[in-house]
């Protein structure tokens, strides 16, 4: 049986592509790219995705593996000049390698029936930035110099897949087998459902791109296109984005009760595969299983109702896949690297959240399938070099600000470049963002030794027999910033395996300590700083149980 490499969340963007943007010159290239201030403030970098995607598919080349899964969100934002620099890259590969592979979309890849416009601020020559739209009205407001171009636009469904068709969309000459929930025939016309609106007012018809492939004897992938593009109430013009409620929050929530035709598919592909002895695999874009693991809200109570706490899958999705005799479900989505597992009446259903190859810590998998359980194997990107003309560009646009380097732009290998850069997320968004203004103000300047303070009530004496009692010098205690313990434990949440080799020991051992002595995942007075700080500390204790009883491999 052939092992499968599974790619999430890719994020493609071409920077030397052409976007009808003059762009900026670097050493003989014309790039089109992005500011170092919009990456520092976001959940994925954004320029670096033109070398990774590469250097991921280098690896696979390597490892003579031949069948790639792209896990959705392959491209940038679904820019139409974006997929078609994408479809070259998969070409070459194909045409060069023998790779094949198998897509299913992403939020940032199609939208609804008709598509919607996309708009980016791209680096010009004179070191500000270019408004690039398709959307004329809004290039009309910018009192710059904006480039409309129809190249940004993204498609909506069927159109966004069409120059896709070659990567398991549509039925090709070398497949064993090939289906869709509505049968054997890859025409879109045939392969449309309802959409109705809760109100019952607005129905619509769009495409599902699922389908099962068999692209050699014996391998089933199960392809689920979890999209959910939903009607919003009334009667609105279907023109507009605002018609639909958007995917990214949806997920497997909005699928089960949306799309409950997938459901009966998925039991009888189920059925069928293991009747016939076939070895199935099912991926899709978003997670069946909560990948944090956060059976006590967390997330909802410290944060209320971030980004992460609206996209968790409740346990009904992991229930429901698991009676349906899914035992293995592959997820990108929230960036993240982790393994979880759910029993259902005798039966063991494991999610794999794949991790970005764009938000630490870039890697993908690769599922080997030889034996009757298969295997996952991670593979990291992190020791990959990063590309210098970019990095003199972030270095550049700090020097025209006056502000203070990124310690990001002095990392060697593009793993300590993206663990620096939660850094810097935490700063520019989690904090100001997310965080209730009062604990955000408190981790600003504090160290670890005024944070046990706070927690042990002022008693210093107290501290400084705990933190011996554990091992730990308490004048490391005084020595470490409490905003650094912030950016690890979002590192820790986002890939408990990987990220403790890029802490030290020693601040390892601190962040145990606190864990163990102050951490509580069921404190009283989450809004209080004492009850608040409890329940963060007794996720990071969850992070780090996690790390160490993780069951992947690794290879850099």
């Amino acid at each position: 049986m052939p092992a499968v490499a599974v790619i999430a969340d890719a994020h493609f963007h071409d920077i030397e592509g052409d976007y009808d943007f003059a762009g900026i010159s670097v050493n003989g290239r014309k790039l089109t790219v992005r500011t170092w201030a919009d990456t520092a403030g976001s959940t994925r970098v954004f320029n670096e995705s033109f070398a990774a995607l590469k250097a991921a598919l280098d690896r696979v080349v390597a490892k003579r593996v031949r069948h790639v899964v792209l896990l959705g969100d392959y491209t940038d934002d679904g820019q139409r000049e974006t997929t078609a620099s994408l479809v070259r890259l998969l070409a070459h590969y194909r045409a060069l390698h023998g790779l094949s592979f198998y897509a299913t979309p992403g939020n940032h890849d199609v939208f609804g029936p008709l598509g919607k416009h996309r708009d980016t601020r791209y680096v010009d020559s004179s070191g500000g930035t270019t408004l690039v739209t398709s959307d004329a009205g809004k290039a009309v407001a910018d009192p710059g110099r904006p480039v409309v171009t129809p190249k940004m636009y993204c498609d909506g469904v069927p159109a966004g897949l069409e120059a896709m068709r070659d990567f398991g969309y549509y039925r090709q000459p070398g497949y064993l087998h090939w289906e869709t929930p509505f049968g054997e025939s890859d025409d879109p016309d045939r392969r449309q459902h309802d959409l109705v609106s809760a109100d019952g007012q607005t129905v619509r018809r769009l495409m599902d791109a699922s389908y099962l492939v068999e692209p050699e004897d014996g391998l089933w992938l199960l392809m689920i296109d979890a999209n959910v593009f939903e009607p919003r109430n009334g009667r609105r013009d279907i023109a507009r984005k605002k018609a639909f409620l958007d995917s990214s929050d949806a997920g497997w929530n909005a699928l089960l009760r949306v799309k409950p035709y997938l459901l009966d598919w998925i039991a009888d592909v189920a059925q069928r595969a293991k009747k016939q002895g076939k070895q199935l695999l099912a991926f899709s874009h978003y997670p069946a299983i909560d990948p944090f693991e956060d059976d006590t809200g967390s997330e909802m109570t410290l944060f209320g109702e971030t980004n992460v706490a609206k996209r968790t899958p409740h346990r009904q999705v992991a229930e429901t896949l698991a009676t349906a005799g899914i035992a293995l479900h592959f997820s990108g989505h929230l960036h993240v690297e982790a393994s979880s597992r759910l029993d259902v009446a005798g039966r063991r259903f494991t999610n794999i959240a794949v991790p970005s190859l764009v938000a630490f810590p870039a890697g993908f998998v690769v599922v080997e399938t030889a034996d009757a359980t298969p295997t996952v194997e991670s593979v990291s990107l992190s020791g990959e070099t990063l590309d210098t003309d970019l990095v003199s560009l972030y270095c550049a646009e700090h020097h025209h600000s006056d502000a203070e380097v990124d310690s990001a732009l002095e990392a060697n290998t593009y793993g300590d470049f993206l663990y620096r850069h939660m850094h810097s997320l935490t700063v520019r968004r989690y904090l100001p963002k997310e965080w209730p203004p009062e604990m955000a103000a408190r981790v600003k300047g504090m160290s670890l030794w005024d944070f046990c303070l706070l927690m042990a009530d002022g008693a210093a004496g107290t501290v400084d027999e705990q933190a011996s009692a554990f091992g730990v010098n308490p004048a490391l205690l005084r020595d470490s910033a409490m905003l650094d313990l912030v950016a690890d434990w979002y590192s820790l949440r986002q890939s408990p395996a990987q990220a403790p080799g890029y802490i030290s020991a020693r601040k390892l051992a601190c962040y145990r300590f606190l864990a163990q002595v102050y951490g509580d995942l069921h404190a009283s007075a989450p809004h209080e700083p004492k009850g608040f700080f409890a329940i963060f500390l007794g996720v990071l204790g969850r992070s780090l149980e996690r790390a160490a009883r993780d069951g992947f491999s690794h290879k850099s």
